[in-house]
C-alpha cells in the first residue's frame, strides 16, 4: 500500500475557538472556508489538521518524554519562532537541532505538544 499518506490529524482542545484562532494567526495555517460544524479544518497542503471539542491527555510514562503530537515542517524557522515569541508563546526547550534539521517545542492553548521543524537543504 505505498499510496498511503496522513488524511486527517486531529487535535483535542476544551476551547476550540481559541485554539483555533492560535493556528490560525500564530502558526499561519489556511482555515479552510467549510467544515465541519464545530470542528475547524487547516489546510496542510494535501491533508488536513482538525480541531475536536475534547481534553488532550499526555501520554503516560512516554519515552522520549517531550516528543509532540504534531510536527508542522516551516521554510524559516527563525522567523517562525519570531512570530511566536511576538505572540507570547513560551518554548520551553528553546531552538533545538542535528545535522538534518532544526526545531521548536511549544504547548498550543489546549496543551497539545507541537513542534516547528525546518529541515536542511543539502546541496
Amino acid at each position: 500500500m505505498s499510496d498511503l499518506r496522513i488524511a486527517v490529524v486531529g487535535l483535542w482542545a476544551e476551547d476550540v475557538p481559541a485554539t483555533a484562532h492560535f493556528y490560525r494567526d500564530v502558526i499561519g495555517l489556511s482555515l479552510l472556508a467549510h467544515h465541519h460544524g464545530e470542528r475547524p479544518h487547516f489546510d496542510l497542503g494535501g491533508s488536513y489538521l482538525t480541531i475536536l471539542k475534547g481534553r488532550p491527555v499526555p501520554a503516560q510514562d512516554a519515552s522520549p518524554p517531550h516528543f509532540p503530537v504534531v510536527a508542522l515542517a516551516v521554510e524559516d524557522l527563525d522567523a517562525a519562532t519570531e512570530r511566536l515569541r511576538a505572540h507570547g508563546v513560551e518554548m520551553p526547550w528553546g531552538v533545538e537541532g542535528d545535522a538534518q534539521s532544526r526545531w521548536v517545542k511549544f504547548y498550543d492553548p489546549a496543551g497539545n505538544l507541537v513542534e516547528l521543524v525546518q529541515f536542511e537543504h543539502r546541496a
